[in-house]
């Protein structure tokens, strides 16, 4: 169900949220805080930077965790993606299931670290195509 865009707020309140979850991922780790949860930062970064690029084109969006299905929603309407924005969808599984306790392999500090520089650059692309508009 499509839903009204005009009750969404605005792309750049979008984009303070991802930036917020990206720098809330930047922080030193305490020794007690797992790297799972710090990709989910990352995780929702990405996902509420792409939501703001398309709220600011006018696409209509699910609330959805899945990244994949949102590049898909860009690219639908012709936005020629960077292939490190496309890379983003990899941090889906950060989104729920890493979160819980379960049959995962924990994530590594490399693991994160990758995220994060995937983050940075969705978040930057993100900002870079909602000042165009």
């Amino acid at each position: 169900m499509p839903r009204d865009l005009s009750k969404l707020g605005t792309p750049r309140v979008w984009l303070t949220r991802a930036k917020s979850n990206l720098i809330r991922s930047k922080q030193p780790k305490p020794e007690e805080v797992l790297w799972e949860d710090l990709c989910f930062d990352t995780q929702q970064a990405v996902e509420k930077a792409l939501k703001a690029v398309l709220l600011a084109r006018g696409i209509s969006f699910r609330f959805v965790h899945d990244i994949a299905e949102l590049i898909t929603l860009l690219e639908n309407q012709g936005i020629i993606l960077p292939e490190e924005i496309k890379a983003s969808a990899e941090l889906t599984d950060y989104s729920v299931e890493s979160r819980y306790p379960g049959p995962f392999e924990p994530v590594t500090e490399e693991e994160f670290k990758k995220a994060l520089r995937i983050a940075e650059a969705v978040v930057a692309w993100a900002e870079s195509q909602i000042e165009q508009l």
